[in-house]
């Protein structure tokens, strides 16, 4: 079942978006799957995508050491759709684990044609760094 507006209230990126902005940002998320033991994303890469997990679980680690497992309703990669930066940690599927997730340059144009999504995004990142 795609996620829904109401699913993205827990991203501290989108909380403070309105109904409208988070059903748009949905509708662009894109169902994955990765088989257990598959690298999601990789320490010191590039990052392009953000994911939502679903299903499964997933080890985050950082310079081989564990620091925490991922289930379903987490999320990681915010970072990377505001520009490639790279990964702060390699996170790794521990059983088969269904995402949903988007690239930045899915992402773009819908900040691009949304100033009110511009806008909460700004505001939320300015509460993330604060």
């Amino acid at each position: 079942m795609p996620l829904t507006a109401d699913d993205l209230r827990s991203v501290p990126l989108f909380a403070e978006l309105g109904d409208k902005q988070r059903k748009t940002i949905a509708k662009t998320l894109k169902e994955r799957t990765f088989a257990a033991g598959a690298a999601v994303t990789v320490e010191g890469e590039n990052g392009v995508g953000f994911f939502v997990i679903d299903s499964g679980e997933a080890e985050v680690t950082v310079g081989g050491e564990a620091r925490r497992t991922l289930g379903p309703g987490d999320h990681f990669g915010e970072v990377a759709l505001l520009g490639a930066q790279p990964r702060t940690a390699t996170v790794t599927a521990t059983t088969e684990l269904r995402c949903y997730g988007m690239t930045s340059w899915q992402f773009r144009p819908l900040v691009e044609s949304d100033a009110h999504l511009a806008w909460g995004l700004l505001q939320a990142l300015a509460r993330m760094l604060g």
